[in-house]
């Protein structure tokens, strides 16, 4: 009898260290699980705390915005490029020069945008569809913003759109996540007029001035013969750092 009492007490000592063994391991486990989805493109789930407990984390990749087969031509080097004051100038507010105007409806009511297009963007987009595969990537809503895209691209030059909801919200701001895209970030820039879009990945950016009205403007016309010679090498980093310390 005193036998089976001290097996006992000892069979459930030694379930007591065990669990308690396991339920170290799988703490130390899911700290490296979490801390690992905190710095790899994959949502941690569902990693909840609850009086600093764990509970178990399943890593599910993100799906790339852009599927593999949006480019026509796996080679080419992924430009992606913002809409407004970028290519655009739009405004609530009549526009006697206006390139076109564009109904978008607002909590039931229906407003006329208009737009002004950015001098030589025409060209520049027929150029940069020749050479890159183009992304329109913009913060607004694409009620607006695929409207106005089908009236700019006439020849087709982005193959594929993102608008606000790709975008990653950070601090006040809609990030333009280029690590989310599905490209090699070695071939990806991005052309904006506003840093914030692009603090992720600062160094793939080609920055350029925020335009308005001013019709005199050549930005986008002198950016032709840089992106021809961009889009001919191997390594955009160093051309791109070449171009900011000379700027």
């Amino acid at each position: 009898m005193f036998y089976n009492f001290f097996s006992d007490k000892l069979i459930r000592l030694l379930l007591i260290f065990l669990y308690i063994m396991l339920r170290t391991a799988l703490r130390i486990s899911m700290l490296g699980c979490c801390f690992s989805c905190s710095k790899s493109n994959s949502y941690c789930f569902p990693c909840l705390s609850f009086r600093r407990q764990r509970s178990a984390c399943l890593q599910v990749p993100v799906k790339p915005l852009l599927s593999q087969s949006a480019s026509d031509d796996p080679a080419k080097i992924c430009v992606v490029i913002d809409l407004d004051e970028t290519l655009v100038h739009s405004s609530f507010k009549p526009l006697n020069n206006a390139d076109f105007i564009i109904p978008v409806e607002i909590e039931g009511i229906v407003h006329q945008v208009h737009v002004l297009k950015r001098p030589h963007v025409d060209e520049f987009l027929q150029r940069m569809g020749e050479m890159f595969e183009c992304v329109l990537f913009t913060a607004s809503l694409s009620k607006y913003a695929d409207p106005v895209s089908d009236l700019l691209d006439k020849g087709g030059a982005f193959q594929s759109r993102l608008f606000r909801e790709a975008c990653v919200y950070h601090r006040g701001n809609y990030v333009k996540d280029l690590s989310r895209l599905g490209r090699d970030l070695n071939r990806v820039i991005i052309i904006d007029n506003s840093p914030a879009s692009y603090i992720f990945h600062p160094d793939n950016a080609v920055p350029v001035v925020s335009w308005f009205d001013d019709m005199s403007d050549t930005e986008l016309l002198d950016l032709i013969p840089f992106f021809e010679r961009l889009s001919k090498v191997d390594d955009i980093y160093d051309i791109l750092r070449k171009k900011k310390t000379s700027s």
